[in-house]
């Protein structure tokens, strides 16, 4: 597990974690996290060099290699993070898996997924602003390698301590990135001090 320390990361947490903070405002902070985040996450991808010519001479320059990345956020609050990650590389292909929770059992039971093809092929980017129980980021990792891709990585803004444990226990493989890791869970599955509920905050529901 990664957590970023970058001071703009975490100024930018603590004015999402207050509870006056809006939904435009929670919003446009969610996008520029993720966007911050995005750099250490994509950090080791693969370059070949080519060549290009420039206004003034014929050069060799870097250019990602291979096939690209698939970003899959875990609907609804995982949408918050995507154009974040968009706006810094477009061309990524876009899956979604579509997942609730049990408020009683705190569970996860899925109701819609779709995924790029060749998959198997490409880096996959899981998105959730909340890594909590760690039930919903094992269901999704669980879809994604049914579908034969080995090179997984799982971002969120903020985990709590049991959610990294469950995720480390069951996909050992799959490299966590988190803004911050706090202190744990409630008896209702929320982190603390954590944010609230995320998806309702970045959609303005209750």
């Amino acid at each position: 597990m990664e957590e970023m320390t970058h001071p703009l990361i975490q100024h930018k947490i603590t004015i999402l974690r207050d509870k006056r903070t809006g939904p435009k405002q929670f919003r446009e902070l969610v996008n520029e996290i993720s966007m911050l985040m995005c750099y250490e996450v994509l950090r080791e991808l693969p370059t070949e060099l080519v060549d290009i010519d420039t206004p003034l001479t014929r050069t060799k320059s870097h250019y990602l290699s291979g096939k690209k990345l698939a970003i899959v956020p875990i609907l609804r609050a995982g949408l918050g993070m995507l154009d974040g990650i968009l706006s810094l590389v477009p061309s990524a292909k876009i899956g979604h898996i579509g997942l609730y929770r049990d408020h009683e059992t705190l569970e996860p039971h899925d109701y819609y997924s779709k995924l790029p093809d060749n998959i198997n092929e490409r880096l996959a980017i899981i998105l959730d602003p909340m890594l909590a129980t760690g039930g919903s980021a094992v269901v999704a990792t669980n879809f994604i390698k049914r579908s034969g891709c080995k090179n997984i990585r799982f971002m969120s803004i903020i985990a709590a301590p049991e959610g990294i444990k469950r995720m480390a226990e069951v996909h050992p493989d799959v490299k966590i990135y988190c803004g911050h890791l706090d202190q744990r869970l409630n008896a209702q599955g929320y982190i603390l001090p954590g944010l609230g509920d995320a998806g309702d905050r970045l959609f303005g529901t209750k």
